[in-house]
Parts: structure tokens; C-alpha cells; sequence
């Protein structure tokens, strides 16, 4: 038994009811959930952009991927309560964060995320993992909201072929080696402090930004502590949510500052042991 069906025989819910945690173990996804105000959205886009304003597109810098070991923001972002409860609902009340990435679109920009799952290169022992995807600026069929087929997620894995296209922002352009019944897929539109939430081998994918404003989200990475990785060196999480029984990780520093050099240098250490998984069996090893 999944930790998605352990949590739907607790009778005690914090957020989703008993009937939306059936539903989203029968279709593997579930949205929107309210967890920011807009005004609370806004700020940490303004983060982002005060961070732009510097340095340039996040996308194109190290800090879109792990961006909570970085930025004190959204490292607490990670540990938000009602993200939490809600996440807990499905998973249990024991919870790392294994890994947190930007999604960005800029208007009209022909990035877009080819249909896939997440757990295909992810080397962890178990699919029992949710990924809550922020969204910290409107989310919507126009600028490439994220698309779910439903019940795909009760596949096995399935095989993918690595294209290393110009425009995916997948890793290594992951693609399903199989053919996808894209007219039944679900748009998760969602408006700023929305969430949705959605199962690791859900296939999924987004279309390009045809809008004139961006889209901006936050994917994280929620685990239950059991899970560990069955591939490559030892790998890093932080534990958000009660006891780590099974220390199968090893811990993320807290950053004490925004962008400190300590904070920075741990980023990048980490961040080069997690590309030694995800891009294994290949010859690009990116930070």
C-alpha cells in the first residue's frame, strides 16, 4: 500500500476532505488550493524580480533549481503550514523536501515542457511523492499552465527518450517514448497563491507562453521520509515536517542569509552531486 492510500484511511484531515484524497489517488492530481494571499504572491515575485533586476533571468543562473538553500524566502515558502497540512493529507505527517525548481515562461517565449514523468531519472526508491507547484503569478491556458493526463500515474514508468531540446525546461528534454492521449488532458490553471499538487508519475507537460505576461512558479518536492535514492552518491533533503526515522538523506543547510557566500558554496556542492544523478548515463554534468 502506497503512502497516498495510508493517508486516505486517516480519519483526520487538515485540508482536503476524505473524498478529494480518494480523488487525487484515482486521478493523480489535485487543484487549486488556496496557500498565499495575492499580496503574499506578489512579494516573493518581487523577490524574484529584485534578484533579476542584478543579476539576470534566474533561469539561466544555477539558483532555478534548490533555490530554498539560497534564498531565506523560499526556504520558508517550503515549510508553509498550509502547504504542509495539505501535502501531509496525501503523503503523512513525515516530510522532506527533496528538491524545489523555478518554472518561468516569459511572454511569448517559446519554452514549453514536453509530456513526462517526474520519477524517470529522479533515482528515488518509491513513488510515493507529490509535487506542489506554486504559482506565484497567474497560471493559465495562455501562458502555458501545466496540462496532467488523468490516471496515468497508475502506469509503471515509462520509457522516455532524452532530446536535450533548446526550448524544454526539463533536465535532459525528457520525452515519453509512448503515445500520449493529450485530448484528455487537464489544465491546471491557477491564480497567484494557488497551488495544485500532482502524483510523480502522473504524465504531464506544459505548452509555450503565447501570452503577453509571464507565468511564474515554484515546484516542490515533497517525500516521505522512507523514501530513499537507489542511484549515484548519497543525496540531500530538508526534513519540513515531523520525525526522520530512516536518515537516508542527509540534510540541507538553513540559509542564515539571501545569496551569503557560505549559502552559495553549499548550493553548489549539493547541487553537483544531484546532477550526477539526474544526468547519469549522459556527458553533461550542468550546475
Amino acid at each position: 500500500m502506497s503512502g497516498a492510500q495510508l493517508a486516505a484511511t486517516d480519519k483526520t484531515f487538515r485540508v482536503l476532505t476524505r473524498d478529494e484524497v480518494d480523488a487525487f489517488n484515482r486521478n493523480g492530481y489535485h487543484f487549486p488550493v488556496r496557500v498565499l494571499s495575492t499580496a503574499e504572491a506578489d512579494a516573493c515575485r518581487e523577490k524574484i524580480e529584485s534578484f533579476e533586476f542584478d543579476h539576470g533571468l534566474i533561469m539561466k543562473t544555477p539558483f532555478r533549481n534548490k533555490p530554498h538553500m539560497v534564498f531565506k524566502w523560499a526556504n520558508q515558502l517550503i515549510r508553509h503550514p498550509r502547504i504542509l497540512d495539505t501535502v501531509e493529507d496525501i503523503l503523512g505527517p513525515n516530510l522532506l523536501v527533496w528538491g524545489t525548481s523555478f518554472f518561468i515562461k516569459e511572454p511569448n517565449d517559446p519554452a514549453y515542457v514536453s509530456w513526462h514523468q517526474d520519477s524517470t531519472y529522479w533515482g528515488l526508491s518509491h513513488p510515493d511523492i507529490v509535487t506542489a507547484w506554486i504559482a506565484l503569478t497567474q497560471s493559465d491556458i495562455p501562458n502555458g499552465a501545466m496540462r496532467v493526463v488523468p490516471g496515468t500515474h497508475l502506469k509503471d514508468q515509462l520509457p522516455h527518450k532524452d532530446t536535450f531540446a533548446e526550448n524544454n525546461l526539463l533536465t535532459r528534454g525528457q520525452e515519453v517514448a509512448v503515445e500520449v492521449q493529450g485530448d484528455k488532458a487537464v489544465d491546471l490553471t491557477l491564480e497567484p497563491g494557488e497551488m495544485s499538487l500532482h502524483h510523480v508519475r502522473i504524465v504531464h507537460g506544459s505548452e509555450p507562453n503565447h501570452a503577453n505576461y509571464r507565468r511564474l512558479g515554484l515546484a516542490i518536492r515533497y517525500v516521505p521520509t522512507y523514501v530513499r535514492q537507489t542511484e549515484g552518491p548519497r543525496d540531500y533533503a530538508t526534513l519540513v515536517r515531523g520525525r526522520d526515522d530512516y536518515h537516508h538523506f542527509d540534510y540541507e543547510p538553513t540559509p542564515r542569509i539571501d545569496l551569503g557566500a557560505a549559502e552559495v558554496a553549499d548550493h553548489k556542492r549539493i547541487t553537483e552531486e544531484a546532477n550526477k544523478i539526474l544526468y547519469r548515463g549522459t556527458d553533461r554534468l550542468e550546475s
